[in-house]
This record gives C-alpha cells, structure tokens and sequence, in this order.
C-alpha cells in the first residue's frame, strides 16, 4: 500500500504525510434504527490514531477502490481518521438502494452511532464530493455539536431534481448514473467499463426511450423508469430535496465546485442560501469538470486545508468568502460574494447576417425588418452534444468548430473586441423563437473565439417550449461563468434546438418522453429585429 500511497501524494499534489503506516478495520457494523446495519470501514494511524478528528464519508461506490486509496487513505495519513460507510444497499450494506431515499434518517443515525464509540475523539467533519457531498446536505441542519465543519464538492442539497426539469430534460446524467448503480456490484464490471460506456451511448437513441434501461443493462430499472416518467414536481421525488436545510447549517461550510460541473447552478444556489442566512461559508469554484482528477485533488486539498483545522480546534487560514478561476484570464481572483458585486447586465444582441451587437437589431417594427434566420431540426439526426457540463466524457472546454459547421446551429459574433469584457455571474438568453410545430426545444451556448478562429464553449442551457409554432419569447437559463474575453477575440453565441444526449432529443409530436416513437422534423425560426430583440444577457465588467 506505500506505493498507492506514494502515487495518489504525487497525483494529488500533496505534501508528504504524517504516517503511511494505517490500520483499517473492516466491515464495522452501525445499526439504523429499523433495524437495517450498514458497513463501514475505518482507517487510521496504527498508532495514536484514536482520539483524532473524524472524516466521515458516506458513499454509494463501495469502500475499496478510489474512494478507499484516492480519499480515505490520504486523510488518514495526514491527521484524520476516517470512516468510509457504505449506504443503505450498496456493498454489503442492508436494505434496499433507493436513491436519495434514505440518506437523512441514516446519516443521523450514524452520526449518533459514531459519538458513542471508544475510538471517537471530539470533532467530525463530513466531506465528498457528488452524490458523497449531498448526503452531508440531507443532514446539514441538525447536525450534532461534534460535527465541526462540512465540505461539500461538485453536488447540491437537490442533487438529481436539476437534471429532471419539466422544461428540459437532462437525460445523459441521470441515465448514465442509473447505469452505472444497476452494475457497478457485478463481477468484472471495472473491466467492462468502455464497453458499457458504448452500450449505453447506443441505448439512448432507443424508441421508446421506456425501452433504453433494457438495451443499456438488460434488465428494467426503476430508478431509470422513474426518472424518465417523473419530472422534478413529481411526487415520486418527495422527501429527497434538502434545499430547505441549508440555511439552518450553523457550522462552516466550504463549497468547491467546477464552472463545467453538472450541479453547479444547484451548488451556487446553495452558497447563495448560506450567504443570505449569514452563515460561515466560502466557495473555491475553478475549470473543472464533475469527474476530473483536478475536481478530486481540489477537494482533498480543501478537507485538509479547512476541515482538519475547524476539527482541531482552530480555524483554517483567512481568506476572501469566493475563491473563483477566471477563465480566459487564467488566473484565480478573490470576490467577497456570488454574485460578486461591480457586474451588470449587459445585452448582446442577435443580428442579421449573423452578427452579435450591443446595439439594438436594426429595422423598424414593419413587414421590411429583417428576416429570421432559420435551419431545420431532425431529431432523428439531432444537434450533438460536445463539451459542457457533462459527467464523464467528452466535457469541459472543447473546439466547436465541427458543431458549428452544422447546418442546424445558428451562430452570432461580434466583432474583434478592442478591450477584455469580463463576464462573472449568472448568465441568460431571450430567444425569439418560432417553429413549425408546437413542441421544440432552444439551446444556447456562449462561446470564445480566439484570434485563429478557435470556438471554444464558455457556457450554455437549454428550454423546451409549447406552443412553439406561435413566435415565443425563449427565456434560457446557462450555466454561471467566470470567463474574460480579451482584446481580440470575440463574443459567440450558438442557437440550435438540441444537444443530445445530454438533453433529451424533442420529438416534436408532444408525447412523453417514455412512449415516444414517432420523430418529426421542423423547421426553427429565430428573430432579430425590433420587435424581436434576441439577446444573450451577460454580467460584465469592462476591464482595462
């Protein structure tokens, strides 16, 4: 084991531990209080490792493998102990894995549990990142005092219910993840990894998407079933949203999250929370995506750095509330709120001959205003998801030349800038927008292209409208930024009716999604003239 040791202190990034001589006693029993145990693991020093601070993680993947060697390992060798739980029906753990389910009656029953053992000290700090960080949310508001600090990564107290939006559904996460819970207990299933990735890609073209579950693992899920047939209002979700507690944490939370993250605007919501409620809170968000080891170093870094010192007693070093990486800049800043003060909104306005203004689209409201742009959207062809906030593949920042070059994506550029526009906040698009049929979908991206032409991603969103075949107003919420455009390049915006499979493609029929068979192409108009003023709505700070 000092070889992983050695290999994750190099790949982390991380100073030399105190120890690496750990102790690990397995399968540690903690009863809920129906009755169900659950398992766990706990790491240590083999000597003096009673008494120290707790890092509890509480973890759907299992207790070996990366959260074991890349999480547990690491901060027991550096002033932790560590408890690495299994969750209700996950590993060797009793009862039944229901997502999300039961995560607030067993993380306080094992949190009352952990106190009254002989090898607890004084003071516990959750942390984890993803479906690891929410759990720390679905207790956070009555949380015991031993409870120090919580650092929750990459998530929000809502987790899933983002991705399920009646006006836009988010099918590639969901999914994928409902995939990779149904097999990941099967033998042999790291090793068939790249092959189930494929498999899966290939069953979210399936007709009805009811049937996807069973191309992708063979067999129903009902999590899958659940989340293609009940949208975020669904009474089927009740009892997993913890957005309400937040505001009721009274420890201090640090919050690190990614601008390409896929619970990032969630994530935002909730620091917000803190910050309204006057709670001790800071965020680190950098250009990260959900699954990278950048993600997984940062917040290793910031359990070690903020937690263990709340743990010990004292407190971490002083620092700005908002720690963000400005894109574009390259280059972290320091803010003392999210949104951070000094950005106004800004329209940038869609043009003929596909030009992006601050001035106002050109014409007067009469029949001679320019005409709409328009392309055609096959759904059974559909506009391709690249980059982005994704979950584990072909994410982040990446070249949309290939994209762009579709005959299904509008885009519009300003010219060469003559000075930086730094974007910081929440970002938004008013799209009008007509279809030929009543059911459609609106995609916007903000892109930055550099003086060779490079398009790359900076943000984006998507909404699902009805009533599509009248001329609509599209409100569009993208993802938050921290991005620079500097002198000489220039602002893009990209319009198109899908990114699939990270949205549900639109059938334009008007069935849902489960039962859907027929696909039925249409034609897309955008507007851009007086009376139709498209714009992307930016935070921006002229800077020098």
């Amino acid at each position: 084991m000092n070889l992983t040791s050695h290999l994750v202190q190099r790949m982390m990034r991380l100073d030399p531990p105190s120890t690496r001589d750990l102790a690990a006693d397995r399968d540690l029993r903690v009863p809920m209080p129906d009755g169900t145990v659950l398992l766990a693991d706990r790491y240590a020093p083999r000597e003096g490792g009673q008494g120290l601070p707790l890092a509890l993680i509480r973890c759907p993947y299992g207790r070996r493998g990366p959260f074991a060697a890349g999480l547990a390992r690491p901060l027991a060798e550096r002033g932790f102990q560590v408890l690495l739980q299994s969750v209700r029906g996950t590993f060797g753990s009793g009862g039944t894995f229901d997502p999300m389910r039961r995560d607030r009656e067993d993380g306080l029953a094992t949190l009352e549990w952990v106190v009254k053992q002989p090898w607890f000290g004084d003071s516990i700090v959750l942390c984890g990142l993803s479906y690891l960080g929410y759990v720390q949310w679905a207790v956070a508001d009555s949380l015991p005092p031993a409870v120090k600090a919580i650092v929750p990564q990459v998530t929000d107290a809502a987790l899933s219910l983002e991705f399920l939006r009646s006006d836009g559904l988010s099918l590639e996460t969901p999914f994928v993840w409902g995939v990779l819970i149904a097999g990941q207990e099967r033998r042999g299933a790291f090793l068939r990894q790249g092959l189930q990735a494929r498999k899966t890609q290939r069953a979210l073209r399936t007709l009805p998407l009811g049937d996807a579950d069973v191309a992708a693992i063979g067999h129903r899920s009902a999590y899958i079933q659940d989340v293609l047939a009940c949208d975020a209002d669904n009474p089927r979700w009740a009892g997993i949203d913890h957005r309400g507690r937040v505001a009721g944490v009274t420890v201090p939370v640090s919050s690190v999250g990614g601008w390409y993250d896929i619970f990032l605007p969630g994530q935002l919501r909730d620091f917000t929370a803190l910050q309204e409620g006057g709670r001790p809170a800071r965020l680190t968000v950098g250009p990260w995506t959900h699954a990278s080891t950048d993600t997984f170093r940062a917040g290793l870094r910031e359990i070690l750095e903020f937690g263990l010192p709340w743990a010990g007693g004292g407190a971490p070093p002083s620092r700005a509330p908002v720690r963000l990486f400005v894109m574009g800049e390259e280059a972290w800043r320091d803010f003392p709120s999210w949104p951070p003060p000094g950005y106004a909104p800004r329209r940038y306005h869609l043009q003929p001959d596909g030009a992006l203004s601050v001035e106002p689209p050109p014409g007067e409201s009469s029949p001679g205003d320019p005409a709409p742009d328009r392309y055609r959207y096959d759904p059974a062809d559909p506009t391709p998801a690249i980059g982005g906030a994704r979950m584990v593949r072909d994410t982040g920042r990446v070249d949309n030349g290939t994209l762009e070059a579709r005959p299904d994506v509008l885009t519009f550029t300003t010219g060469p800038l003559e000075a930086s526009v730094e974007v910081i906040g929440e970002v938004s698009a008013e799209i009008w927008f007509r279809s030929t049929l009543p059911y459609a979908d609106v995609f916007v991206r903000l892109c930055d292209v550099d003086p060779d032409g490079r398009s790359r991603n900076v943000c984006d969103g998507l909404v699902s409208l009805t009533g599509a075949d009248a001329v609509n107003r599209a409100v569009v919420r993208l993802w938050p930024t921290a991005h620079r455009f500097k002198p000489g390049h220039r602002i893009r915006v990209q319009v198109s009716s899908g990114a699939f499979p990270r949205y549900a493609r639109n059938p334009g029929t008007g069935e849902p999604h489960p039962t859907a068979t027929r696909l039925l192409a249409a034609d897309q108009e955008v507007y851009h003239d007086p009376a139709h003023p498209s714009a992307i709505v930016l935070p921006v700070r002229q800077a020098p």
